[in-house]
């Protein structure tokens, strides 16, 4: 027998016996014990309900034949029921079954946890005052008269049937708490999940609808990798692209490194760690963790972890994408392999749609410039005449404000501006006199000639406004179909200020090209009435870059759009 703070501590023989001490497996089970402690003012003993063996005895619980006890509360574990287990005199103990389950709500959820322990309580029902109370007191709980007699005097008799009351109700309270902490747990699960496949679905989306086959690799990798920071605890992150042809004029260039954060390696030891550690032919995420990365030699130092996954196009690879050390210092998983794995084959497909694109562009300027030279042998007077318009033209677009697109779109319209004059005789168009008014009706006919040579062609469809109404007048006087004012497309009346500019300031073979002050004359003379007077009013506002394009040959802008800022466009 002992005391510990004035509290009767003495379980029985066989108790102390098979009492076990409580670990984290029971820790579930004894907070809903002390839950029922707190709103019943009973102590309860943990029992086992699979092998009937005690777990822990409360201060001031007398013993009993827990031999016994033990058999029955296996059964009150299965059955599940609030049960009176012994009925003596003036004694009760009553066994009540506890689900085994996280007060957190984690885990299986309520359906799925069986309550596998019972926790035993006794109470007195009527006042225990006489020795012969005592003395079954002594009897029924396993200890001495003295020792009951103590007990008693601490006990105020209780109704079994409110007690059993009572307990169901905390037990359903408890067990509407735990339901209701399950379901929180469960929501706030599905929102963490919601959320995270939202901020990946939101990147993947931000990914692909930035995709321009007329923009860079190099562009889209750099906001990809921007984006993953978002979504992958990761320190860094790297494109490694093979190769790049992304330089001025075109040319390729490479291998080059992009980084994002804290990237530990450079573009060799990046390039020399995917040859060392990477299989030759992998299609999958490469994932490295500690017990991988530390076997690495050591100008590696600086990689705990790491993802590499390839930038590929069918058979084809562009580079590698590579996430390294996680930010919380753990392990990276599949979630993060697979979302930089998505994110690598949109750059891939990007990266061989875009090749594919700059081929085709090539293809198309080849195109272009042979019919441009094709018109320049037609008509050796007005040789590189195209070229200077089309420029001049840019410079006037880019003055109005209009866009890279736009200023691209009217260049090639302005190499393309005269291309009908190959359907016009050659006496005519080398005629170094005045044109007859017949021969000036003929000449007249190269903007719809122009027209029918292109029109079948859909990669020169945003071009043919340009090449077929360059010579229509503001005021309606102009040809072929007389359009007057707004009623030109923008396109043409830019080509048509930049035509009339290089034209008057050209030499020709009937006379010499105009002096700057007569054409700048003609040019204010005719706004608002052969030309629109706002793209006039753009050529004296840029007319020293205008007159400085004219005046010397210099390389043609390239048919990329993702190249005009680099070539001065």
């Amino acid at each position: 027998m002992e005391t510990v703070n004035g509290t009767l501590i003495d379980p029985a023989p066989a108790l102390k016996a098979s009492a076990r001490p409580v670990g984290s497996h029971y820790s579930a089970a004894r907070l809903e014990i002390a839950e029922l402690e707190k709103r019943l003012r009973l102590k309860f003993t943990l029992v086992d309900g699979e092998s009937g063996d005690t777990v822990d005895a409360r201060p001031a619980t007398p013993g009993g034949d827990w031999l016994i006890r033990g058999a029955v509360c296996r059964e009150v574990a299965t059955r599940r029921q609030v049960t009176v287990i012994e009925d003596h005199e003036a004694l009760v103990v009553l066994a009540v079954p506890v689900v085994d389950m996280p007060r957190s709500g984690k885990g299986r959820g309520v359906s799925g946890y069986a309550p596998v322990h019972v926790a035993v309580t006794q109470f007195l029902t009527k006042p225990a005052h006489r020795d012969e109370d005592h003395q079954q007191l002594a009897a029924a709980l396993g200890i001495s008269v003295a020792e009951a007699r103590r007990w008693a005097e601490q006990q105020s008799p209780r109704s079994v049937n409110a007690v059993i009351e009572q307990t169901q109700l905390v037990c359903d309270m408890l067990a509407a708490e735990r339901r209701s902490e399950s379901l929180q747990a469960e929501l706030d699960s599905v929102a963490e999940n919601l959320a995270a496949s939202y901020e990946e679905l939101s990147l993947l989306y931000r990914v692909t609808e930035n995709l321009r086959l007329s923009g860079g690799a190099e562009q889209i990798a750099r906001l990809a990798m921007q984006w993953l920071t978002d979504v992958i605890p990761a320190q860094g992150f790297a494109i490694l692209l093979n190769a790049s042809a992304e330089a001025t004029g075109g040319g390729p260039r490479g291998p080059i490194l992009l980084t994002e954060g804290r990237c530990p390696l450079d573009r060799n030891q990046f390039a020399r760690l995917v040859q060392q550690v990477v299989p030759a032919d992998i299609r999958q995420p490469f994932v490295a963790n500690r017990h991988v990365t530390r076997e690495l030699p050591q100008h590696y130092a600086g990689v705990d972890q790491l993802i590499l996954v390839p930038l590929a196009a069918e058979d084809k690879q562009f580079g590698w994408l590579a996430a390294f050390n996680h930010a919380d210092d753990l392990e990276f998983g599949t979630v993060e392999a697979s979302l930089l794995s998505s994110v690598a084959t949109i750059l891939g497909i990007h990266a061989g749609n875009v090749e594919l694109y700059r081929g085709q562009t090539e293809l198309l300027g080849g195109v272009v410039r042979a019919l441009s030279s094709a018109i320049d042998a037609k008509d050796p007077y007005t040789r590189g005449h195209s070229d200077r318009v089309a420029r001049v033209a840019v410079r006037l677009t880019k003055q109005l404000g209009h866009s890279l697109e736009f200023q691209q779109t009217v260049y090639l319209s302005g190499l393309l501006h005269d291309i009908g004059k190959i359907g016009i005789d050659d006496e005519v168009l080398r005629k170094p006199g005045r044109l007859t008014d017949a021969e000036y009706e003929h000449i007249k006919l190269h903007p719809e000639i122009g027209y029918k040579i292109l029109v079948g062609l859909k990669k020169f469809d945003n071009v043919l406004p340009g090449v077929l109404h360059h010579h229509e007048a503001w005021n309606g006087n102009g040809y072929p179909h007389g359009l007057a004012g707004e009623g030109i497309p923008l396109m043409a009346r830019i080509l048509a200020v930049a035509d009339a500019f290089d034209a008057m300031g050209s030499d020709r073979p009937y006379r010499k090209g105009m002096e700057d002050a007569k054409v700048d004359a003609i040019l204010r003379e005719g706004a608002g009435q052969q030309w629109d007077a706002e793209v006039v009013a753009a050529f004296f506002a840029a007319r020293e870059d205008i007159r400085e394009i004219a005046k010397r040959d210099r390389e043609a802008y390239p048919l990329d759009l993702a190249q005009w800022a680099l070539a001065g466009g």
